[in-house]
């Protein structure tokens, strides 16, 4: 047993074999280590002398080493000074972008005036169920506004509900996209209950559709008309891709309950942009869905008169209708809160640095 064979097996290939010698146990150190070396050393025999197997790369290879961890990588050691500068940095460049958002939004010019009871006649103040659901009373209604600033066209024209919930699930499901891209050959019953009326299918059928908004507005400047320009109003990808242009209105608003507005039955829905508006659901339940565009200049203490047909039942559900009139920046519509996000983030992000420079300077590591 003076000299055994030692065999280092690599994968598919024969095995390679070395001569291994057994020494007395006061030479085990050194024993030790000779066998680590005849080791390293088949080793390195095996993966000279031996394609990869399965065409993976050898142990050299980027992939070897990715999967086992060994690539370089950048470990960044968070000193206080590193830390300090970071959030100096981003409280630097936060802060003037929200301050020049929060300019940005306060250009914007916007009127919002809310209707619903103002347009109700005083006898029926008590019972808005009662004044709205009846057909025989005149829903016309004249309000007044006086403009504060100078509106620079395009002024957009919104209609704003309260408490409407368009996402509730049963409401939001209640649709059918292939009928609105295809035809009444595809009414299913996802589109439940607005679904048949009188036997026949419902073109558009489902709630959504059923509960179009329905009031209208006109505006007058003193006894000049301000035209409002209902065209390309909703998205363009919609009216192309999603609503067919040879697909009609068909039994819709028949059945004994009336939700909303009705359709023309002679207009394909690619060209409802009302209805194309309407069905794109809101996320909260106060939302603004555009009415249509004024292509003329407003100037201030200017008085705006607004003919509204207040004809959508928001009573029944404790809602609220407005009308809103604004202008628009590089940044879009009025809305401070994405300034006011910045400035927070970065005032934050200064206050954190100064304490933990007071910090460092008072206790350092």
């Amino acid at each position: 047993l003076s000299h055994l064979p030692f065999c280092f097996f690599s994968g598919s290939s024969p095995p390679i074999c070395r001569p291994c010698e057994v020494r007395t146990p006061a030479s085990g150190r050194g024993s030790r280590v000779e066998l680590a070396a005849v080791m390293d050393e088949a080793g390195s025999s095996a993966s000279a002398g031996s394609a990869p197997r399965g065409g993976r790369p050898a142990r050299s290879g980027v992939f070897y080493k990715f999967t086992q961890q060994d690539l370089p990588a950048w470990k960044p050691a968070m000193t206080p000074g590193y830390v300090i500068a970071i959030f100096l940095i981003i409280g630097i460049i936060f802060v003037p972008v929200g301050l020049i958002c929060l300019q940005a939004s306060n250009r914007v010019a916007e009127i919002v005036h809310r209707y619903d009871i103002d347009c109700v006649p005083d006898a029926y103040r008590s019972n808005k169920q009662a004044y709205i659901k009846d057909s025989s009373i005149s829903k016309k209604c004249i309000q007044k506004v006086k403009v504060q600033y100078h509106m620079k066209a395009p002024i957009y024209v919104y209609y704003e509900l309260d408490n409407f919930y368009q996402n509730h699930r049963r409401y939001i499901k209640s649709r059918s996209d292939k009928q609105l891209r295809h035809g009444l050959q595809y009414t299913d019953s996802s589109c439940s209950p607005i679904e048949r009326s009188n036997g026949l299918p419902v073109v558009p059928c489902g709630l959504i559709a059923w509960s179009l908004f329905n009031d209208t507005y006109d505006f007058t400047r003193g006894s000049m008309g301000l035209m409002v320009d209902r065209k390309n109003i909703s998205w363009r990808s919609d009216r192309e891709h999603k609503y067919g242009k040879d697909v009609y209105p068909f039994n819709f608003q028949n059945g004994s309950l009336i939700g909303g507005g009705k359709l023309d039955p002679d207009i394909p829905l690619s060209n409802q942009e009302d209805l194309i508006v309407w069905m794109r659901a809101a996320a909260l339940p106060q939302f603004r869905k555009l009415y249509g565009v004024i292509e003329e200049d407003i100037q201030a203490d200017e008085t705006i008169t607004m003919h509204i047909t207040n004809n959508y039942n928001t009573y029944s559900f404790g809602g609220k209708k407005s009308l809103v009139l604004t202008t628009s920046t590089w940044l879009g519509g009025k809305n401070d809160f994405l300034g006011y996000a910045y400035l927070i983030t970065g005032s934050s992000s200064i206050f954190l640095c100064i304490l933990f420079a007071l910090i460092h300077v008072k206790i350092p590591r």
